[in-house]
């Protein structure tokens, strides 16, 4: 049976009620299987490092400052209590001294009390840093998070985006609230440095990360054995990753007990930190036997701590009609710049070969215009006044059932790639994921967008470790976002040198005239601020515009990588790839530059294009459909089971050769 004809069966079966016949995959993930009481020789950590708090009262209270918006400042009662009287107000407390050198903020933690407000902020500084400590406003600091109102003081724990030094936790700068005219308390402030936390960390299960990647992870002390009574299935193979956090050397054994004898299948000595060695190993030999499989961590040091990484008896089994999903999303993407939907320039030939072999949504229309309430909306096909994530510091609840947990619980290998601060642990939207890589782990120019390349580099060798097992990625890359400026060469290919460094200029010249100190930050002027600096905004939109076009070019060509891959695997009859975007970018079209400030058609139509498995090739579709549509057009097409509730229709019926969707 071919895709096409497959996908045609499903749906049929699927609107006489009845699942589609797909063969159930089999993962068995040693995270969910695991037992304190078989866990050997259990072991503490060696050494504790000393705790580092402030408090305001005792023998030494910490010292003190207000920042702006802040009044009243005083310790009563044993706490730093004051007022705010603007929506950025700010204040600072001082270490009695440096904390220790190489190491890193793993998080801070308050007790804290505000009468109003949604969210709370933390930045830290090394002490007598030059400059203005209060110069960008709380919502661009590292640590944030959302704050619940009340009587009562609460504890908060944030942690900062990516990795800080802990030479920069001497002065600790602290936004209790964002809003004006309420009341707070501070009973202490607590910096919690890595080794701290790592020494805390108790074996067994957990979500770890080295260099901001994370996976599910089973923590084990040396010389801990982890032990695991399974019944293996066919083709068996177990998908693992090896890690540790601290200088040391560590030694992985893994070893298969059945029948009185033992094989040991694993031994790979780790010396190198913070950083995941992925291993495949064979356990076809014991298919169909009940076995026992021992990890085992040895060190010459009791206690050092050692990481077995999202670890999955995974069954390499015969290709289903419909064996892997990838969702690709373009931040800041608007459908008009591309030539598939009949831009002048040709900004995306490989996404324009993928309309042309799969369906295209003429109009698809994203549920808001910042990632931070978008995304949510396409992950958990919930409208944003239902999955309750609107600002900055709000998260999804534990109980939120995404487009990830479903393939998980379906037994999917599921990979997510963010270039985006909120999309990942900032929002809750790492959850589902065996292993997700965080924003903060691109190692290129923290201040650059242009991460396709990488994220691209990352997604192919998971592929190919994954081809022959039900699979789920997601690749999320941001090149289309402001900066706009592309890398070489594409910098110049729309845009010439002469202009770009004309722009430059005038863009320092805005900044001065930009009101809103976030635009600011961005470079993101409304039409009042190029009158005010008398820049005339056609010439400069130009550029923005060349480069921007420059940047989805760019993107392109490292997309067409991943189109290449899966063809090359094999995988082009049996994988379902998504492209879309988050929203799109507005060029002062009403006003106004960037995104986020308004719901126009330039900011909330976005590309929706579906290539592969089953797909008809070369199919335009007229229907207007939303961002919410997608996560149960996969599920249904995937034969996963659906969460409830969902608020988008599955996109499925579309997806035939029926005049009805064509134009």
């Amino acid at each position: 049976m071919t895709a096409k004809a497959w996908l045609s069966a499903s749906l049929l079966l699927v609107a006489c009620g009845a699942p589609p016949p797909v063969e159930a995959p089999t993962a068995l993930r040693l995270v969910s299987l695991f037992s304190a009481e078989r866990v050997d020789a259990r072991t503490a950590a060696s050494t504790v490092p000393a705790r580092t708090e402030l408090r305001f009262t005792g023998a030494q209270p910490a010292k003190f400052a207000a920042g702006p918006g802040v009044t009243a400042l005083a310790v009563r009662a044993g706490k730093l209590t004051g007022r705010t009287t603007t929506d950025t107000a700010a204040l600072r407390v001082f270490l009695p001294s440096a904390a220790p050198g190489g190491d890193f903020v793993y998080a801070v933690e308050l007790r804290v009390r505000a009468s109003a407000g949604r969210a709370l902020a933390v930045n830290l500084r090394e002490s007598g840093a030059a400059g203005d400590p209060f110069a960008s406003p709380p919502a661009d600091w590292p640590l944030f998070g959302p704050l619940v109102p009340g009587a009562a003081l609460r504890t908060y724990t944030l942690e900062p985006l990516g990795r800080m030094p802990s030479q920069r936790a001497q002065e600790i700068l602290i936004a209790p609230t964002d809003v004006a005219g309420a009341s707070f308390e501070i009973e202490s402030v607590r910096v919690i440095l890595a080794k701290e936390h790592v020494a805390s960390v108790p074996s067994g299960p957990g979500w770890q990360a080295l260099a901001e990647i994370y996976r599910e992870t089973l923590v084990a002390r040396a010389p801990e054995t982890l032990r695991f009574p399974a019944q293996l299935p066919s083709n068996a193979w177990l998908d693992i990753a090896l890690g540790m956090v601290e200088d040391d050397a560590l030694r992985f054994r893994i070893v298969v007990r059945a029948g009185g004898s033992e094989t040991t299948v694993l031994e790979r000595t780790v010396t190198q930190p913070q950083r995941w060695e992925p291993q495949r190993v064979d356990l076809t030999r014991w298919a169909g036997q009940p076995v026992e499989l021992a990890l085992a961590l040895e060190s010459e040091r009791p206690g050092a701590i050692g990481f077995w990484g999202a670890p999955v008896v995974r069954s390499t089994a015969p290709r289903a009609p419909l064996r892997g999903v990838i969702v690709i999303l373009a931040d800041t993407l608007r459908r008009d710049h591309l030539d598939c939907y009949g831009y002048a320039r040709e900004t995306a030939p490989a996404l324009s070969r993928m309309a042309s072999e799969g369906t295209l949504f003429r109009e698809a229309i994203s549920q808001a215009a910042w990632t931070k309430v978008s995304v949510p909306s396409l992950m958990l096909s919930l409208v944003p006044s239902s999955h309750g994530v609107r600002s900055f510091a709000d998260r999804l609840p534990d109980e939120a059932s995404t487009l990830a947990e479903a393939f998980r619980a379906a037994g999917f290998a599921s990979l997510g790639l963010s270039s985006n601060i909120f999309v990942g642990k900032l929002t809750h939207l790492e959850q589902g994921f065996e292993e997700f890589h965080e924003a903060a782990s691109l190692s290129g120019d923290p201040g650059s967008s242009k991460t396709a390349r990488e994220q691209v580099d990352r997604l192919l060798p998971w592929l190919d470790a994954h081809r022959d097992v039900p699979f789920f990625a997601y690749l999320h890359v941001t090149d289309p976002h402001s900066p706009y400026r592309p890398t070489p060469p594409y910098d110049t290919r729309f845009a010439s040198a002469e202009h770009g460094a004309r722009h430059d200029r005038e863009q320092a010249e805005l900044r001065k005239h930009i009101a809103h100190p976030l635009m600011r930050a961005f470079g993101m002027p409304i039409a009042s601020e190029f009158a005010a600096a008398k820049i005339e905004p056609g010439p400069y939109l130009d550029v923005d515009r060349a480069w921007y076009d420059g940047s989805i070019r760019a993107m392109d060509a490292e997309l067409a990588r991943v189109f290449e891959r899966v063809r090359e695997l094999g995988l082009a009859e049996s994988t379902l790839v998504v492209f879309t975007s988050d929203h799109g970018e507005e060029f002062l079209e009403h006003g106004a530059t960037f995104h986020g400030r308004s719901v126009y058609g330039e900011v909330t139509q976005v590309p929706l294009v579906f290539w592969g498995a089953g797909v008809p090739a070369g199919q335009i579709v007229e229907q207007t459909v939303q961002s919410i549509d997608v996560m149960p057009t996969l599920l249904e097409l995937a034969a996963v089971t659906t969460p409830a509730p969902l608020q988008g229709r599955s996109l499925a019926p579309l997806l035939t050769d029926g005049p009805s969707a064509s134009a």
